[in-house]
């Protein structure tokens, strides 16, 4: 019921309309990767997908951020079931152990029935710009050749809860679902994160 309620408002919040250029029942798993600009972000997405597929789908989201209050821990673990990291310090180097452990505790999570939403900006625009993507979509590519790598561009997110504010403002907005990405053999890291990026710059661009 706490799911169910969670998705009318955030409907009603953001007037979100879902648009599909994949299949959006297909039964597969799939890493949904977006742009960054709110907190309401990934509840978006996840409000957005057909019901059958929102009870398989994990968000990656900040630990620093779903377990400051009770509230917050509640909704991240027992309704949105999700993924909680620590993310590195703005302008700290990322410890390699901790890495990895971020890593191995993703990739666990999606065993082979979960999907993801992710991130692969690391943190929060506040321009609505796409910044370059971090390397860990990469890795999740490699480490999961079998599973659909899906770019869905959010429209309007950054204006409805920007950066910094704690009410969001409703307004309209659009959830749109590309066409999964094939990843290439021979793809190296900048060229595949590029092209990622460039999945996501056009929808944006597609209006």
């Amino acid at each position: 019921m706490i799911a169910s309620a969670l998705v009318i408002v955030c409907k009603a919040i953001t007037g979100a309309v879902a648009q599909w250029r994949c299949d959006p029942g297909a039964g597969v798993q799939r890493i949904y990767f977006a742009n960054h600009s709110s907190h309401l972000d990934f509840i978006v997405i996840w409000s957005a997908l057909p019901a059958r597929l929102r009870r398989l789908t994990r968000p990656v989201a900040g630990g620093d951020y779903w377990n400051r209050g009770v509230v917050r821990r509640y909704l991240a673990d027992r309704i949105f079931h999700a993924v909680l990291i620590e993310r590195e310090h703005a302008g700290a180097k990322p410890a390699p152990a901790a890495t990895r452990a971020s890593f191995q505790r993703i990739t666990d999570a999606m065993g082979d029935r979960y999907s993801l939403i992710v991130f692969p900006e690391g943190t929060r625009g506040a321009t609505g710009d796409i910044a370059p993507f971090k390397s860990g979509l990469f890795h999740l590519a490699r480490a999961r050749p079998d599973v659909e790598l899906v770019p869905v561009y959010l429209h309007n997110l950054n204006r409805i809860l920007p950066k910094g504010e704690v009410l969001p403002v409703p307004m309209l907005s659009r959830v749109v679902f590309g066409a999964p990405l094939a990843v290439g053999a021979d793809d190296d890291k900048p060229a595949f994160l590029s092209r990622a990026r460039a999945a996501l710059l056009q929808l944006r661009d597609a209006g």
